[in-house]
């Protein structure tokens, strides 16, 4: 996973005391149907819409959905799985975090490591231990 641009800022300027920078409580993972960049925000990024797509609500520094991290990179803990999708939404290609259900800023983002095409009926979910977030 890559952070983008907004979030890279936000570390810099609080690492270095610019600012103060308060963690989400929670994070809504998303899933994209064209390319993310470290430029991509809540407002441009590309998703699925209709279909009861929604993205996933995930609780933020709580030990029972993130395992600790080790050589610079954390696994998810739990299942991260969306809604039964009630039509077609798309071919998926990227996934990202956010900080909010709707729009708000992307955090981090990933190209999927194979397409999906997301039907009726289709569960997208990253199981435990799928999704590795790292620092390089």
């Amino acid at each position: 996973m890559s952070f983008s641009d907004y979030f890279e800022v936000k570390v810099l300027d609080y690492f270095f005391g610019q600012t103060a920078y308060t963690v989400p409580a929670t994070l809504y993972f998303g899933l994209a149907t064209a390319e993310i960049t470290d430029t991509t925000t809540g407002t441009t990024v590309t998703e699925p819409s209709g279909g009861d797509y929604a993205r996933v609500a995930v609780t933020n520094a709580d030990k029972t959905n993130w395992n600790n991290a080790a050589a610079g990179a954390l696994t998810n803990k739990t299942d991260i799985e969306f809604p039964e999708a009630t039509a077609s939404w798309g071919t998926v290609t990227y996934m990202f975090i956010a900080d909010a259900a709707t729009v708000g800023n992307i955090i981090a983002w990933g190209a999927l490591t194979a397409s999906k095409a997301i039907g009726v009926g289709d569960n997208a979910k990253f199981a435990a231990g799928d999704l590795s977030i790292a620092l390089d």
